[in-house]
């Protein structure tokens, strides 16, 4: 089914809207969104559909956002198809110098690199939560099996495979610090991909209610929202939304370029009964090898090279600036260096692999390099200025000649 057009006249409905949702899971600037960005006619059921009471895609959005579910278990499969290329080219090059997890601990079962696998390919996830002090993810494989489990003030990882565990301890609440910055910074389920997508919905963007669905034997409503303007990569994000509970079941991102969904993650199955406490307990088996974060960092930070004149990394990328507005957005800084390692520049295999990767362009920026996947795309030119989004490769060109 198609989706409905936005109603203009709605401020005052937007404006009661906001003024009754009091415990909002999704951010509250999600019910700011623009009266001409919401479609406010009522979804109907296709043939072969739940057939549910109406509802307009402000109070669809308020049902999610009012969404208060503190007890669940079920099955999650979420495949990403980011376009991104094969890497073994460039580790062959480097001498497998790209080998290990990539983090300070150089534990496998660190959750900063460890669900970093969820950036591509299919994967399935069991999920459970009881409250905001007790959940569990673990991301399932044909021989093993990886889980962070989050108990009161304690944070277990554990990856069956390599029989290593990676502890976090916070008595000021590992909800708020622990997980913050490891596992939490990967959106994993349909809720929090739903979450990001909604903190997008602004006046550039149409949200729509587009028919009913069923998904992992729920009634569920889908909520759509496109870019209103040409020039990004996304799409529409399609998400199918519990009837009762409000929850995110099912999230779909497709490009604007058509074929294979970006990011596809929604419930297989999923009960919201109470999990047992058994669920979120864990001890360590025999044998395993325990990193403990705290001296996990405090290593990592030991043993890291520091750049030139030892300033810190992140001082090495130069005015972040921010070019346009909504989906169409793009993020511009300079790194200070002088652009992509190349062939041409001396770099060898590892630059003859980067250049077989990225597109060369030229305009009144000089010359560069863009790096495309099937949502995000990036320029890099010669003289060391990024230009990044989730638009084309012309819209970072166009950019890029702005600029100068």
């Amino acid at each position: 089914m198609a989706p409905y057009e936005s109603d203009d006249n709605t401020n005052e409905d937007l404006r009661t809207g906001r003024r009754k949702a009091a415990r909002y899971v999704v951010p509250v600037a999600v019910l700011g969104v623009a009266a001409a960005t919401i479609g406010l006619v009522p979804a109907f059921a296709g043939s072969g559909d739940p057939d549910l009471p109406d509802i307009t895609a402000q109070q669809l959005i308020e049902k999610i956002a009012a969404s208060d579910v503190q007890q669940l278990s079920g099955t999650v499969k979420i495949s990403t198809d980011l376009g991104l290329p094969n890497l073994g080219g460039l580790e062959s090059s480097l001498g497998g110098g790209m080998g290990g997890g990539g983090d300070d601990s150089g534990s496998s079962a660190d959750p900063s690199s460890k669900l970093l696998e969820l950036a591509s390919g299919t994967h399935t996830l069991r999920v459970a939560s009881d409250g905001e002090d007790k959940q569990k993810l673990s991301l399932l494989d044909k021989a093993a099996e990886y889980s962070v489990i989050h108990n009161g003030d304690e944070v277990w990882a554990y990856d069956s495979a390599s029989n290593e565990a990676y502890h976090m301890k916070d008595s000021s609440g590992a909800a708020e610090k622990g997980t913050k910055g490891k596992a939490d910074d990967v959106p994993a389920t349909p809720k929090e991909l739903a979450e990001e997508a909604l903190k997008a919905a602004d006046d550039t963007t149409s949200v729509t209610v587009d028919g009913t669905a069923q998904v992992a034997g729920r009634d569920a409503y889908k909520l759509l929202i496109k870019p209103k303007a040409s020039g990004s990569t996304v799409g529409a994000i399609s998400i199918a939304v519990d009837s009762k509970t409000g929850l995110p079941l099912k999230f779909t991102l497709t490009p604007a370029s058509g074929g294979a969904a970006v990011i596809d993650a929604g419930f297989t199955k999923v009960d919201f009964s109470k999990p047992a406490a058994s669920t979120f307990d864990f001890s360590p088996p025999k044998g395993t090898k325990v990193t403990e974060g705290d001296e996990a960092k405090a290593e990592g930070k030991a043993d890291r090279a520091q750049p030139k004149g030892g300033e810190d990394l992140g001082k090495e990328f130069q005015g972040l600036n921010v070019i346009g507005e909504g989906w169409s957005s793009i993020a511009q800084f300079d790194t200070g260096g002088e652009g992509m390692p190349s062939e041409s520049s001396g770099a060898g295999d590892a630059g003859r692999f980067l250049d077989s990767l990225g597109d060369h362009v030229t305009g009144k920026f000089g010359s560069g390099t863009v790096f495309s996947t099937r949502l995000v795309n990036a320029l890099i030119t010669d003289d060391g200025k990024v230009y990044a989004g989730a638009v084309t490769k012309d819209a970072l060109v166009k950019a890029a000649n702005a600029a100068k």
